[in-house]
């Protein structure tokens, strides 16, 4: 079979002509680019578990991703429409149905994709072979949302004060303490202000602000309110995802407590694995712990 890369406006294929597919989605940052290809050598969002020889090997599979749907932009900088993940979903499978491609080996959702995931499982269980959700359960837990509220409020303060870039990089920045653990903090950063000219700064405060900012230069308001409210609306039935599914959770996930994914995978009717990677990095492990998480896939996509 002969490997080749696919890149269009909304989604990107990698892999040989004819492989079975595997859909790839990440979080509300993630985009169609998975992994370097010929025809886009800049690295991917998931390059530490996708590419050659790797867990969603693009040797023996087709690697798929898609942009995700966002409400558009109004005047004031704010979504003009709501987005769910059902309507992710939707979108998805009008996607599928113009590349012909019928069925999914399978479908592989981290974070907020994980959400999209099972909206799509649970909608169409007879378009996916097998499933796997990483950091993300049947609804938003209640510290999250509350959590991804006070981010948008921040959001929104800066775009009524003419600010949007400073609004978006104190939201992220809020986030940031939320994708990652204390005990992660604890031993990166020193507690111990730093003095420069008449400021006093914190080394973890440069991070987080430093994150914050590089996020705002790379996506709009509009997107990140419409991404952000879409995972609080999240919702979905797990009795109704009639799929052979995989479920990780992280140790010390905020946004997603191990007890409800926990919650969620009892209710699944066609459970086949549920498990909780051992880490300090919290929600963000499904990026920052290749090897833990590859070998986890590598087990599921062999089955």
């Amino acid at each position: 079979m002969t490997s080749i890369a696919e890149v269009v406006q909304d989604h990107e294929i990698n892999g040989p002509v004819g492989a079975p597919v595997i859909l790839a989605l990440g979080g509300i940052s993630a985009g169609r680019h998975v992994v370097r290809n010929q025809l886009d050598a800049g690295p991917g969002w998931w390059e530490c578990v996708a590419g050659a020889g790797r867990p969603l090997d693009t040797l023996r599979r087709r690697v798929m991703s898609v942009d995700f749907l966002d409400g558009g932009c109004g005047a004031d900088g704010r979504p003009i429409d709501i987005v769910t993940t059902h309507d992710q979903a939707d979108r998805i499978v009008r996607l599928l149905d113009e590349l012909e491609i019928d069925r999914l080996d399978a479908l592989v959702g981290a974070s907020y994709g994980g959400m999209v995931a099972m909206a799509l499982a649970e909608r169409w269980p007879r378009r996916v072979n097998r499933l796997v959700v990483i950091s993300a359960a049947h609804q938003s837990h209640p510290m999250a949302t509350g959590l991804r509220a006070v981010q948008r409020r921040v959001v929104e303060l800066g775009l009524d004060a003419g600010r949007a870039r400073d609004g978006m990089a104190l939201g992220r920045a809020l986030a940031m303490t939320t994708y990652r653990t204390a005990n992660e903090f604890s031993e990166r950063f020193d507690a111990v202000a730093v003095h420069d000219a008449g400021t006093v700064e914190f080394d973890v405060e440069r991070y987080l602000i430093s994150s914050g900012v590089r996020f705002a230069d790379r996506m709009s308001p509009s997107r990140f309110l419409s991404l952000s409210l879409s995972a609080d609306l999240h919702r979905v039935a797990p009795e109704r995802i009639d799929v052979p599914t995989t479920v990780i959770a992280a140790q010390g996930d905020t946004l997603v407590p191990p007890s409800l994914v926990r919650a969620f995978s009892r209710r699944l009717p066609r459970l086949q694995d549920h498990h909780v990677i051992r880490t300090r990095f919290g929600h963000d492990a499904f990026l920052t712990e290749p090897a833990r998480l590859g070998a986890l896939l590598t087990s599921a996509l062999a089955r």
